[in-house]
């Protein structure tokens, strides 16, 4: 190992450091210094990622600084933390106190950064399910409220099966290769049999994780009963890391024709009753939730095609979603006072009343729906795009037409913010911190409907 190795890997270690530096010194410090030293640590990882150059070798066993890590790191490390400055006053107001929310959260980051340098089967795993064991604690945090722990059983249960399907893919696919090595494991040409019964175990196992139908019926429920910031961080880094995943092994395996169907029909069926459920709901997190799942099924379109153009659109939309749901959920989290806004009915008037955050729920809700010039239409565009391009015409017409009606459900939280009246009091002030988090992810979702240039040419050099 050399010191260029070491600085390459100082992403991950700075976040699992800092974890370790946060749980220990937090009993000694005030809850607002340690989630202050929390964000510092995620800030300062997601800087160090993004001006380092990709590693030509790997820097350990099974580890590597790629393209995609440098790409996916800062991405990550700037949803930590922004969870961490929405959860200022949400974990005041909730009781939620003490260190060990900001060090889960930073052990989550940490396995989130292991994962695009993983080389290996095994270190792809356990960076993978380490992701999962960190939302397993977030999601029942909020110990006051019963629909949190009930959340968390079910996500901790139907995650346990995900695990036992991915792990088992994984094994058969070393056995039918005789390697844990990426580049060696998925591109052997031998035992095919056994190699296509690993990778339907696996496609089994990240459809729970991206939330994909059938296997979504977990994701309301937690996402209800999950405290709000948690859900912006489970709803976009957990999901993209997942997403991460698949492309890394699409990208090392050569074209399986045996994957299509399973892709295709997890897109189509995602996209269709994702979006025709979230048609149903009043509560708008499970309406979020829903959606979520429509969206996933955008990514896996772009993934069903092979093609360099629908690899990069998953990064590209990754990125995007992350700011709007962001943004969604962090407002959510910031006007809610002893008990979270529930109904989609509670926001009515809130766009007057709360002026900042009720323009960014509406500018998240229109960047969703895919109206330009938000990030939301860019995002939206380029999927289809590659799709396009890549062969899959009726799958995209059918993207299309349920992102069109999806248009319904997120215009009707911006009606009630402007078109309709409340009695009820106005909430407290904006927290400085949470005003800076809001600010941050409408920033980005407005500047990249604009100037999307930027982000693409880093997406463009993730993919070398």
């Amino acid at each position: 190992m050399t010191l260029a190795d070491l600085y390459s890997m100082m992403p991950i270690v700075i976040t699992g450091g800092g974890a370790l530096i946060v749980l220990l010194c937090g009993p000694l410090l005030q809850a607002r210094s340690v989630s202050w030293i929390s964000v510092v640590i995620s800030g300062s990882a997601g800087v160090w990622a993004a001006f380092t150059p990709p590693a030509l070798t790997p820097s350990f066993p099974g580890v590597a600084f790629t393209p995609l890590a440098q790409f996916l790191i800062p991405l990550f490390c700037l949803s930590a933390a922004l969870t961490l400055l929405f959860s200022h006053g949400y974990n005041e107001r909730r009781g939620i106190l003490g260190e060990e929310y900001p060090a889960t959260i930073l052990f989550g980051l940490f396995a989130m950064c292991l994962l695009p340098c993983a080389t290996n089967l095994l270190v792809l795993f356990l960076a993978l399910e380490s992701i999962a064991f960190a939302f397993y604690i977030l999601v029942t945090m909020d110990l006051n409220r019963v629909e949190s722990g009930e959340a968390g059983l079910k996500y901790l249960l139907m995650g346990a099966v995900a695990a036992a399907f991915t792990a088992f893919g994984f094994a058969l696919i070393f056995a039918g290769s005789g390697t844990m090595a990426l580049a060696g494991a998925l591109a052997a040409t031998g035992n095919r049999v056994i190699i296509s019964a690993g990778w339907g175990m696996v496609i089994v196992g990240i459809a729970f994780k991206l939330s994909l139908v059938p296997a979504h019926l977990w994701t309301p429920d937690v996402y209800q009963g999950a405290p709000a910031p948690v859900a912006a961080f489970l709803s976009t880094s957990s999901k993209v890391s997942a997403a991460a995943l698949l492309l890394i092994l699409l990208a090392f395996s050569p074209p399986l024709a045996e994957l299509r169907a399973p892709l295709y029909a997890l897109s189509l069926l995602s996209m269709v009753l994702g979006n025709l459920a979230a048609l149903l709901q009043s509560n708008i997190k499970r309406m979020l939730a829903y959606s979520s799942i429509a969206h996933m099924g955008y990514l896996t379109l772009a993934l069903l095609t092979g093609t360099r153009e629908g690899y990069a659109a998953v990064l590209l939309y990754g990125a995007i979603y992350t700011a709007m749901n962001l943004a969604a959920f962090g407002a959510i989290a910031s006007l809610s006072l002893d008990a979270e806004r529930d109904q989609i009915a509670d926001y009515s008037g809130l766009g007057f009343t709360a002026p900042l955050r009720g323009g960014v729920l509406a500018l998240a809700m229109l960047a969703l729906a895919g109206i330009p010039p938000t990030a939301g239409f860019i995002g939206k565009f380029f999927i289809f795009y590659s799709a396009i391009r890549g062969g899959e015409m009726t799958l995209a017409i059918i993207g299309i037409v349920s992102a069109a009606a999806s248009a319904y459900f997120y215009l009707k939280v911006v009606v009630h913010l402007y078109m309709h009246r409340s009695n009820a009091a106005p909430p407290a002030p904006t927290p400085a911190a949470e005003s800076l988090a809001l600010c941050c992810a409408s920033l980005f979702i407005l500047g990249l409907g604009v100037f999307p240039a930027p982000l693409m040419r880093i997406v463009d050099a993730a993919m070398r």
